[in-house]
Formats: C-alpha cells, sequence, structure tokens
C-alpha cells in the first residue's frame, strides 16, 4: 500500500503518458480504429491488440532510457553516432508537417457541427492553429500536462457512454450478412497502414521522452512512477483503440452506405451514421467526442514535432547547453505554418500523403524499434520483456518486408 506522500508524488508525476495517449487517440483511433470496425467488423480487433502489445516495449524502453540516463532518445541517437540523429530528423520532419495538416483538417471538419453560418475549413483550420498555438505559446508543457488530464477523462468517459449506448441498441449489420474478408493482398496497404500509427507513430518514443524530460523539470519523478504514468497513458490508448472498433463494427458495419476512407469524410460519417442509428439527439454528443480526440492530438502534434524538430537541430549544429528558450516558439511556429501551407496548396492531396506517412511510420518502425532497444541493452531489462521485445523485432520487421515486396511484385 501507497502511503500519502507516494500517492501524491505518483499523481504529481502523471503527464508524459497521457500526453502520449491523447496523442494516440485522434486519426490511428477515431479513422483507422473505426475504419477497422466498420469494413470488417471485429476481424481485426486481435490484430489491433496484438500490434499495440508488439510496439509496447519499444515505447517504453524510451521512457526507461531517460529516467535513468536524464537524457531525451533523441541525444541517445546522436550517442549513437550522428548518422542515426541525421535519419531520425529527416524521418521526423516529414511526419511533422504531414502529421499536422492531417490533424488540422479532420479536427477542422468537425468543428464544423458547432461553428455557426457553415464557414470554409481553411477558416477553422486558421482558428484552430490560432487557439492552439495561444495555448501552447502561453504555457507551454505546464498548460499541455494539465489540459490533457481534463482532455483524456473527458473523452474515455463519453467514449464509453456511447459505446455502452451503441452496445444496448445492438449490431446494425443484417443477421445473414458475410463480412468481407480483409485477409486478401489487395487489403495490405491499409492493414500497414492502420498498424503503422497504432497506437502512435514510433517516433512519438522520442517525442514522449522530451515531454518527461519537460516534466521532470516541473517536479520530480522517480523511475515507478515514470513508468506508472507511461503505462497508465499506454493502456488508456489501447483499450480506447479496442472502443472504436467496438464503435466501427456495432455502428457501421454492414450497413449500405460505403464506408469513405478520407479521414474528414469519415469522421463526419461517422457521426451523420451515429446520429441516424440511435437518434438525432446524438449528434452533437458523437461530434463532441471525435472533436475531443481531434483537439488533444493537435495539441499534442503540435507541440511534439517542435520539441523534438528543436532538440534534434540544436544537437546537429553541435551547440553546447539546452537551446535557447525562444527557438522552441519558433519552430512551434514553423511547424503550424508548414501544416497550413499544405493545406492551403495540397489540401486534394492531404489523403494519400497521410496514407504515405502511416505507411512509413510502419516501415520505420522495426528501425527505431532497434535503436530504441539497443539503447538500453545493459539496464536490467527483464527476461520477459527482452523476449517480447524480440518477438516484436521479429513481427514487425517480417510484416515490413511482406509490404515491400507486395508494392514491389505483387499489387
Amino acid at each position: 500500500m501507497m502511503d500519502k506522500t507516494q500517492r501524491i508524488n505518483r499523481w504529481r508525476a502523471l503527464g508524459p503518458g497521457l500526453v502520449m495517449a491523447s496523442a494516440a487517440v485522434g486519426a490511428s483511433h477515431l479513422v483507422a480504429s473505426t475504419q477497422s470496425g466498420a469494413l470488417f467488423g471485429w476481424q481485426l480487433l486481435w490484430l489491433i491488440v496484438l500490434v499495440n502489445i508488439l510496439k509496447y516495449p519499444f515505447f517504453r524502453f524510451g521512457v526507461q532510457y531517460t529516467l535513468s540516463r536524464n537524457e531525451s532518445l533523441i541525444e541517445g541517437y546522436q550517442r549513437k553516432g550522428k548518422g542515426w540523429l541525421v535519419a531520425f530528423t529527416v524521418l521526423n520532419l516529414i511526419a511533422a508537417v504531414v502529421n499536422t495538416a492531417g490533424v488540422l483538417l479532420l479536427t477542422a471538419s468537425l468543428l464544423q457541427y458547432f461553428v455557426p453560418g457553415n464557414p470554409s475549413l481553411t477558416v477553422l483550420c486558421v482558428l484552430l492553429l490560432a487557439v492552439c498555438l495561444t495555448i501552447l505559446l502561453a504555457g507551454h508543457y505546464r498548460l499541455l500536462d494539465g489540459l490533457s488530464r481534463l482532455l483524456m477523462l473527458t473523452l474515455t468517459v463519453c467514449t464509453f457512454i456511447a459505446l455502452f449506448i451503441a452496445w444496448r441498441n445492438g449490431p446494425m449489420a443484417p443477421a445473414d450478412f458475410v463480412s468481407p474478408s480483409p485477409w486478401q493482398l489487395s487489403m495490405l496497404a491499409f492493414i500497414v497502414a492502420t498498424m503503422g500509427w497504432m497506437p502512435v507513430p514510433i517516433e512519438l518514443s522520442a517525442i514522449n521522452s522530451m515531454w518527461l524530460r519537460s516534466k521532470q523539470k516541473l517536479t520530480s519523478v522517480s523511475a515507478s512512477d515514470g513508468l506508472f504514468d507511461f503505462n497508465l497513458g499506454y493502456a488508456v490508448a489501447v483499450v480506447l483503440a479496442v472502443a472504436f472498433v467496438s464503435l466501427g463494427a456495432l455502428l457501421q458495419h454492414g450497413t449500405e452506405q460505403p464506408i469513405a476512407m478520407a479521414g474528414a469524410a469519415f469522421a463526419q460519417q461517422l457521426v451523420a451514421m451515429y446520429a441516424g442509428t440511435i437518434g438525432e439527439w446524438a449528434r452533437l454528443f458523437i461530434a463532441f467526442i471525435a472533436f475531443m480526440c481531434m483537439f488533444g492530438t493537435t495539441l499534442a502534434v503540435l507541440d511534439g514535432y517542435a520539441r523534438t524538430l528543436n532538440e534534434s537541430f540544436h544537437l546537429l549544429r553541435n551547440k553546447e547547453g539546452a537551446p535557447k528558450p525562444g527557438a522552441l516558439t519558433a519552430w512551434t511556429l514553423v511547424q503550424a505554418s508548414s501544416g497550413m501551407a499544405i493545406i492551403l496548396f495540397f489540401q486534394t492531396a492531404l489523403s494519400p500523403m497521410l496514407t504515405f506517412a502511416m505507411t512509413l511510420a510502419f516501415l520505420t518502425t522495426p528501425f527505431f524499434a532497434w535503436l530504441n532497444f539497443s539503447l538500453v541493452r545493459g539496464m536490467g531489462i527483464s527476461k520477459g520483456m527482452n523476449a517480447l521485445a524480440w518477438v516484436g523485432m521479429v513481427y514487425l520487421s517480417a510484416f515490413s518486408v511482406l509490404y515491400l515486396l507486395w508494392y514491389l511484385f505483387w499489387r
């Protein structure tokens, strides 16, 4: 049993894991998980749970490295060699710009339900960006840390209320409906993209490491409290992934309406179908859940990628000490401006860009998984965790090779 002081310390240590969970429940959960349930019912549920389990060690290793060495994963990559840091920075830069545009556009499409006058998505993106930047630049990590707890509590409660209502009403698929099979080569791209962002792209292990370093500047974080925060956030992300698969299976699977594959169109379709199934009163309720998902993700993406880019370029320039205080603000503004530019000039190409980003996230997972694994070798990793990591490495590498073979020779 923990005494009062230990409980207080554990509560104070909460933050980085919940911010990561907030990032996770955006496009990967709201779109990919729900689409999996909508298209294939319950058939992909085990795969989504499995990939979350197999990726777990590599995210955990990032937390353990930071708690043990008192430095970020990015500093660890630099210790491995400048080439590793350059590779991470290039991939992270691509992901930062594309993901910022994607989550911003998806959040704006859901905001349309609450803003009168039917403003354009571009106007709503600018409005959202202004709100997010105000929050982040006013409070940086401290405000994001506190806000993530409220967002995750609200989101989790609302999602399970929605799931309870959907479960009580029963599945919409007719009794004689035969589900299409996801186990065919034509579906491999969809499966790989889904696994790439499940629960989050692998580069978020480095982002989570940066959030943990920021948390350590606010309060003392012990190894046990830091791992508890991470495990809680990861567990919440996995449970919500299951919940959104279930919502898709119960509300959309087997219905006559074709499933939209573009993120923004699918999110609005989900809201409309929920209202048609349960009642018009539920339209704003499910829209609020979806918006909360994406608003939390947008905040986390803007803050997290800016932190890693700031740290990466600081180290690549061989600068001593911490980056200058204004550098993070500058990177946040550059990232936000780049994401907005993608929306303004390449909005019609954003859906394939996101699919590319999700696929790239999966294909680079074995690379960064091994890198994180190599950094914690000799740090007292348990035999069970070591075995799970090797199983994960084999699985993720084999699936990546299978996808490349399909893409080059069989598609």
